[in-house]
């Protein structure tokens, strides 16, 4: 989309039912601040003095935010409830602050890597000493063969 035209000079505005009701569709949907201004017909900076003389507009914000809100909450909720268990680990994360005990395991794992490791850099260790004695005793067995 283009911008058709450019304000040039500034506007009054009013708390219109028409602007309220732009302010709470796009509050709806989610957006904020500069995005939810523009999208209501309005620069950022006369929403923002919108707002700081008529509080009204503020609360057509509010009320967009909540009621969007409530409409994903009662999707989200209506999944969980026909079975969708991701749904409801989200519904229970979100308004029930629930969190899945996965730090024993997590801990776990890490004692098992680390472990694993250690085991794997003393392997390294004893082949390297291993490989080493070895070309010295071949060298040693090349020398002896070379002076008889």
């Amino acid at each position: 989309m283009t911008f058709q035209s450019l304000p040039y000079e500034p506007r009054t505005l009013t708390a219109t039912e028409a602007r309220l009701e732009a302010i709470y569709a796009a509050a709806k949907l989610g957006l904020k601040g500069d995005s939810l201004a523009l999208a209501a017909g309005m620069t950022p900076t006369e929403y923002r003095r919108l707002c700081q003389a008529d509080p009204i507009a503020e609360f057509a914000e509010q009320k967009g935010r909540a009621e969007g809100e409530r409409a994903m909450a009662t999707t989200l909720y209506n999944a969980a409830a026909d079975g969708d268990t991701k749904a409801a680990t989200e519904m229970l994360r979100y308004a029930h602050g629930w969190v899945a005990k996965q730090a024993v395991e997590v801990n776990i794992e890490q004692k098992i890597s680390i472990t694993a490791a250690l085991e794997e850099a003393q392997r390294r260790v004893i082949n390297l000493i291993a490989t080493d004695m070895t070309a010295e005793d071949t060298h040693a067995l090349a020398d002896a063969r070379i002076h008889r």
